[in-house]
């Protein structure tokens, strides 16, 4: 790799600052420029506001939709334990009672620690295979695997077809590369608990770490698929015939209301507290955390840690660490001083971008020109987003689904 590579690279231009870029969208370093009082969300979300004090509807959001109906107490405790008591009623005579969705990092790993030593059940543990598991992540669901004594069914996505669709977000200039490491996950997952006629879903999502919703304009539903079609009908070279598909009708509508297949989150219903768990993890099954949420997958880390700020001028950190001020795990001054910093290791960055390079396929130049390229959005694509708003209404009004905002 020439010097001149590596330069650009290390030396990100920040394209966001000059090509299409949300209605909305201010930059630390423009006039009009905010930070919510509370928390640290900023406008770098294009859809924020703020209240007379300086207090945003990300905080104002968590208090009236999340907070009051969130217990992690006996309360919460009870509540789960009469789920666990279905789910083991349908799991008698079977191998395994539940399907447990695993990726190796935090949540899914701690809710499986709990599933199983807390609440006796017996699932069977599922993994999706994208390409773009890190070495660590690997380590961690063997560990937990064997420490647990459960069952692993891995589900390797054609690399070829992944590829080629990862090849064609890069190429549609839209900030969520990920969406289709994203959908393999959701789809594989739904379509084995259908064939298999598996009622109960245990699901890592959870308020304790996630009660803050990524913005919409950089994280686009992975599950819209007449966005997914127009994608990768115009930058992929090879249809999608091996790689699973699966839109929000047969998930949630089809798989829940005909079907009778349920997700449960159980961190939602017991203490979760990232520290503690980390500590519980390490100490039962040598478990290895991350530098961040989400980088069990290389992919992800390279994504979220470097593409999204650097192209898109939008740190993801922002909303985990929001998460985590509401729930209080860590304070203001805490997140501030981390977001001082880049997200991103500069002397890593160089060979992070020669493996994925590499990996799909293409010169490292080439990537260097879609992180150059203008910047599209989602709506320069066709989409399905209304159906997601007015469905995302519906689901809050009936209560089930909290701090919807997108």
């Amino acid at each position: 790799m020439t010097a001149s590579i590596e330069s650009r690279i290390t030396n990100a231009p920040g394209a966001w600052r000059t090509s299409h870029r949300p209605a909305g969208f201010i930059a630390p370093d423009e006039e009009g420029y905010r930070r919510c009082s509370n928390c640290v969300m900023d406008t770098t979300d294009p859809r924020i506001s703020f209240d007379k004090e300086g207090v945003c509807d990300h905080c104002h959001g968590f208090h009236q939709d999340v907070q009051p109906h969130w217990h992690t107490d006996e309360r919460g405790r009870a509540e789960l334990e009469a789920i666990v008591k279905n789910i083991k009623k349908d799991g008698e005579g079977r191998d395994f009672d539940c399907l447990i969705g695993i990726s190796g990092g935090l949540d899914s790993s701690y809710m499986c620690h709990v599933a199983v030593r807390e609440f006796g059940l017996r699932p069977l543990v599922f993994h999706v295979d994208g390409g773009w598991n890190s070495q660590i992540a690997v380590g961690n669901i063997e560990s937990l695997i064997d420490g647990l004594g459960l069952d692993l069914y891995t589900e390797v996505i054609d690399w070829e077809e992944m590829k080629d669709f990862q090849l064609a977000y890069f190429k549609a200039g839209v900030s969520n590369i990920d969406i289709p490491q994203d959908h393999a996950f959701i789809a594989t997952l739904y379509h084995f608990a259908n064939k298999h006629r598996i009622k109960y879903i245990l699901n890592g999502g959870n308020y304790s770490t996630e009660c803050v919703r990524n913005p919409l304009d950089f994280f686009y539903y992975a599950t819209d698929m007449r966005q997914i079609h127009d994608i990768q009908r115009r930058f992929g070279r090879q249809p999608l015939q091996n790689y699973p598909l699966s839109g929000i009708l047969f998930h949630k509508v089809y798989l829940r209301y005909l079907r009778g297949v349920r997700v449960v989150k159980p961190l939602n219903y017991v203490p979760f507290v990232k520290q503690q768990a980390i500590a519980v993890l390490q100490q039962e099954y040598n478990w290895q955390s991350y530098p961040r949420k989400h980088f069990e997958s290389r992919f992800t880390r390279f994504y979220e840690g470097y593409w999204l700020p650097t192209k898109f001028g939008f740190d993801s950190r922002k909303v985990q660490f929001s998460s985590l001020i509401l729930t209080g795990q860590m304070s203001r001054e805490e997140a501030l001083e981390a977001l001082s910093r880049p997200g991103w290791d500069s002397e890593t960055i160089v060979q992070d971008f020669e493996y994925i390079a590499t990996k799909l396929g293409i010169p490292v130049a080439e990537l260097l020109e879609y992180r150059d390229a203008p910047n599209k959005s989602y709506r320069d694509y066709n989409s399905s987003k209304l159906l997601f708003t007015v469905g995302g209404q519906v689901m809050k009004l009936l209560g089930l689904e909290r701090a919807v905002k997108r």
